[in-house]
């Protein structure tokens, strides 16, 4: 299996798993204060990360942030750091937690309509064609949640949130080959803080210490250690198909909402499941090969030595561990099964 998609899947793996637990949550801080602490908690956690890996873990140096990156990440950090998380948190309120898990899958979909009609990323017929089945199976869930009377407020604001992440996602691609765990640390750490200190100046009651360790908790893991590993997956994968493989989340969300909740969903709901399990297995049997054309290039990232690498060195390097530094690509013309990542974002 590809190293993008098990990045992807594993992203996903820790991020729906953190929804039910959010739930549990929402119902006791305010849905802004939250959203805080979760972020807060991925970054500090992300920061003594970088910490052990700096005194114990002699690697390579990794590639960090420069000022061209920083409105990318800035913009990423204010739709998917801010917005996003609130967004989710207030939907939570008013959605079980089954069904917001589903609902998140149109993170993926709104992703990919980004990536391909915004930054012109390819895509073809299978993509197309599993999107689209998540969409209808999305609608088919949010038209479970109308009332009687009045609009879905609840479905409303979870697919607000996975807009929000869809920006964040496309913009977060435009920095995905420095490292991930600065990115991941800087996000959580700045958007924790501004989410924290929006619930305090509204003068939300701070929680109690057990659920401030909690949500610290499950926002390292399910926002911190899943952003580090969603953009290893932007890397290899591209924005669309990484959104493809996050997919999966809401199955792993839905799956501890039924053993953790004890929740009984309806037979729509398994249709709509039904309907994003086939999107997604069409993104997970899709391949894409052609003739392609690299130019020359030079730029910075970690990588190791294979048929896009093939440069001298001006120091020592033992032919076998990944490393970074700023290297030339000179124009190749080949085929092979590719995804569009930092080496293949060319024309079709």
């Amino acid at each position: 299996m590809h190293i993008g998609v098990i990045y992807g899947l594993l992203a996903a793996a820790l991020f729906g798993a953190s929804t039910p637990f959010s739930k549990i949550l929402v119902g006791q801080v305010s849905p802004v204060a939250l959203a805080g602490m979760l972020y807060l908690g991925s970054g500090i956690g992300l920061l003594l990360c970088i910490v052990v890996r700096a005194i114990f873990m002699r690697t390579e140096k990794p590639v960090s942030l420069t000022p061209p990156d920083l409105p990318w990440l800035s913009g990423a950090i204010v739709a998917g750091g801010i917005a996003g998380p609130v967004l989710l948190m207030i939907g939570l309120t008013l959605t079980p937690a089954s069904s917001a898990s589903l609902l998140l899958n149109l993170e993926g979909v709104l992703t990919a309509m980004l990536a391909w009609f915004v930054f012109k990323e390819n895509f073809d017929r299978r993509i197309f064609i599993g999107m689209l089945l998540i969409v209808v199976a999305g609608a088919i869930l949010s038209w479970e949640q109308i009332p009687v009377l009045g609009v879905p407020w609840g479905a409303l604001a979870i697919v607000g949130a996975c807009l929000c992440w869809a920006v964040d996602n496309n913009l977060t691609r435009k920095v995905s080959a420095s490292d991930p765990l600065q990115i991941a640390c800087i996000k959580g750490l700045i958007a924790g803080s501004v989410n924290l200190g929006i619930a305090l100046f509204l003068g939300y009651v701070r929680p109690d210490m057990r659920t401030v360790a909690l949500a610290g908790f499950v926002g390292f893991f399910g926002y911190g250690l899943s952003l580090v590993l969603f953009v290893l997956a932007l890397r290899h994968l591209g924005t669309a198909r990484a959104g493809a493989y996050f997919s999966a989340a809401p199955f792993v969300g839905v799956i501890v909402s039924l053993i953790l909740l004890g929740e009984i969903p309806g037979a729509v709901f398994w249709v709509a499941a039904a309907l994003m399990g086939a999107g997604l297995w069409m993104h997970l049997t899709e391949s894409h090969d052609h003739d392609h054309e690299h130019e020359a290039m030079t730029h910075l990232h970690e990588h190791s030595h294979d048929a896009h690498h093939q440069h001298e060195h001006d120091f020592e390097w033992d032919n076998a561990k990944s490393h970074a530094h700023s290297h030339s690509h000179t124009a190749l013309l080949h085929r092979h099964p590719h995804y569009p990542d930092i080496h293949h974002r060319h024309e079709h």
